[in-house]
Formats: C-alpha cells, structure tokens, sequence
C-alpha cells in the first residue's frame, strides 16, 4: 500500500485546490516518485504538460547551459532563445510571428486582446465580440474564465468580462449564427480537453474556418492542451486541414517550465505594437531555453512517428478494457489524450488508481482523462493497462 502519512493536513497554502494525498519530489520519464519513496506511472503528464516525460535529458542539458549564463533580463533587450524558439515554431506552424508569455491562460489572454485591438485598430470594426464554445476551457484569469464555455468555472465571479458569447460545440447549424454576430474572432479547443475530452468534428470545423474567412473573422485555435505533439502533430489544427488566424500554446512548450506564447498570422499581429502588450516574465532566456530543446527534440527526431504507432497500441488495450467493462461507454479523444467516458464516479477511479501506484485524471464527472507523454513505451501501457485494470476490479469488487 502507498503510505502518505506525512502529509500535512494543515496548509498555508490557500485552499484552490482539491489535492490527493500524495507528496510527489521526484521524476524521471514516465514515472514520479513521492516523499515515501513510492513510484508511480504518471500517466497525468503534469496535465498534458511533461510531454517529454519527466526531466527529459535534452531539456535538461540545454536548461543547465543556460543557468550558467543568464536566467532572465528584460523584453527591451534581444533575447537569442527567444528568437530562435520564434522562429522554430513559425516554420513549423502556419503562423508568422510569435508573442511569448508564461502560461496557458496568458496565452489565450493576449489572444483575446489582440482580435480586439485587431478589430478596432486595424480593421476600424465596431464589433469586439469573441465567440467561444460551450463546455469549452480557456484558463483562469478573468477574461479567459469569461471566455471559458461553462459556469461552474465562472460561479462567484461575476460581474464577467462583456464581450463574450457561446455557441453549442459540433453544431453545424448554429455555426450560422456567426454570419449575423459578425464577431472579431472565434476561439474554440479541436479537443475539448477539460469539457470531457471532446473532438471536433471534421465538417464543424471546415464550415467554420470557410465562414470565418468569408466574413473576415480571425480564427484563434486553444492548442494549450492538444499542441507539441499531444494529439500526433506538432499542432492538433493539422489534422483538420484548416490554417487558423492565431494559435494559443503552452503546457507541453516548455517539458514543465513555465511558458506560453501566441502564434499569429502576419495580418493578425498587426494587431499589436510596441507598448500594447507585454509580459515581466514572458520568453526570458530560461524559459525559452526549455521551449527551444523541447521543441527541437520534437522535431530532429523520429518522436511523432512513433507517437502514432503507441497511439494504435494504447487505443487497443483501451478497447481490451472497454469489452471487459460495461460501465465504460465510449472511448474518445486524439492522439494521446484519451477519455474514458464512464457510469461510475470517475473520481472514484482516478483514487483508486492512485493505490495501484498509477496517476490519471478527470475531465468531468464521468470522464477519466488519460495523458501519457510522448515517449511512453509499450511496456509502461502494459503496466497501465494491468494498474487501470486492478483498479476497475476492486471498484466492482467494493474493495
């Protein structure tokens, strides 16, 4: 059994979080270890984050290197790791230039300012409006609380932000509704990763990107979940053929290091100008030291290659368990962010899960989320699968 006992049950840290009772200190690729020396197959990724695995060896080195040089100086000076990451991920996206910042919710943040400034300044729009997706999530802040599609995220909050509005996810129909709102832009997940782990469907997505660019509406995908390989491209938007006006990242960017950026499209940054937008903290020399190995690694090795081959593999052990499991209804996703849609509490699960020494999460009330990093080997979806299996056994057990 796990033992956790030195976990304290009184904390000044404040009370955001609903925590499970372990203490992790350690990591290395797919496994983390807590304060009782416990090892655990974290099949969490940091949520989505540790792409790379934990303390991956070509981010590490590069993230030493630069400890030894210059941890951070200020955005009025050039920074050489910023602009060789820019440039890295304009070559490897349909965008032309890039804004860095330190997080997911920054990152939709400075989307969301620039299709307004965008509209307002270069285009002379009297519209602001950005429209979003029910059931969608795009961060914490206030704007993007505002922007997120769901209202037990906004509870408490209120007054919200003006200038958002929300349309139903997959619905061709109400896609039309654009045509009369005529907003500055939309934002919408290609997989709703907090909201169930939802993909979008093909059709939606193609009509929506033709009435986007017939009607001069940016297009801004949310690619903090699903981008750097999470869904078996460098960015989910390539599988749906569409080129999108402006791309959110973070999460995965940086292997665990805290950075976020935009990518837009040249007509798009136009939007913003020296003294519009700005961040303290935002592509200093470490931060994008970590982005510029992860993504180099990425994309000089044979990674997303193999990623589809584990992606075929894990989707059959999953199909294994669903035929094993009745209450397991659906098994959906892209690439390696998988949903288990359940009849069972999936809280319950991802606890029990925890006494089998395997981390996984939640996406909703009956969806366990299952995010492996990229490097995941057979052997550890073996040891996954067996640990998932305990645990859905001792559910049906009442153990």
């Amino acid at each position: 059994m796990v033992n956790n006992t030195s976990v304290s049950l009184v904390t000044p840290v404040m009370a955001t979080y609903s925590r499970f009772p372990v203490t992790l200190v350690k990591g290395k690729g797919s496994y983390v270890w807590d304060d009782q020396e416990n090892q655990f197959l974290d099949f969490t990724s940091g949520i989505a984050t540790c792409n790379l695995g934990h303390v991956p060896d070509p981010v590490k080195e590069k993230l030493e290197e630069q400890l030894q040089n210059l941890w951070h100086c200020s955005n009025l000076y050039n920074i050489p790791n910023q602009a060789q990451l820019a440039a890295l991920l304009t070559a490897n996206s349909c965008g032309d230039q890039v804004f860095f910042c330190n997080s997911g919710a920054e990152a939709n943040e400075a989307a969301i300012k620039l299709a307004r400034r965008y509209a307002n300044k270069i285009k002379g729009n009297s519209s602001s409006e950005v429209v979003t997706f029910q059931q969608s999530f795009h961060g914490r802040t206030l704007a993007t609380l505002t922007a997120t599609g769901q209202e037990k995220i906004q509870q408490g909050f209120a007054p919200l932000m003006p200038g958002f509005s929300y349309l139903p996810f997959n619905d061709e129909e109400a896609l039309d509704q654009l045509i009369t709102l005529k907003p500055a832009a939309v934002l919408l997940e290609l997989v709703q990763g907090e909201g169930g782990v939802i993909p979008a469907n093909q059709e939606w997505v193609t009509k929506l990107a033709q009435i986007c660019k017939e009607n001069e509406i940016l297009l801004m995908v949310d690619e903090i979940q699903t981008g750097i390989g999470r869904t078996g491209t460098l960015f989910a938007y390539e599988q749906y053929s569409i080129e999108p006006d402006v791309i959110s990242i973070a999460k995965g960017l940086g292997s665990g290091f805290p950075i976020g950026a935009i990518i837009a499209k040249e007509e798009a940054a136009k939007g913003f100008e020296p003294g519009s937008h700005g961040s303290t903290f935002g592509g200093n020399p470490l931060a994008t030291a970590a982005g510029l190995a992860t993504v180099t690694h990425i994309m000089e090795s044979n990674l997303l290659e193999d990623v589809k081959e584990t992606v075929n593999y894990l989707d059959q052990q999953l199909l294994q368990l669903k035929e094993k499991h009745s209450f397991i209804n659906e098994i959906r996703g892209k690439g390696l962010l998988k949903g288990l849609v359940v009849e069972i509490n999936a809280l319950e699960i991802v606890q029990k899960a925890i006494a089998n020494h395997l981390l996984i999460l939640t996406a909703g009330p009956n969806v366990v989320r299952i995010l492996p990093p990229l490097t995941v080997t057979k052997a550890e979806i073996d040891e996954f699968t067996v640990a998932l299996e305990e645990t859905f056994q001792s559910i049906e057990k009442g153990v």
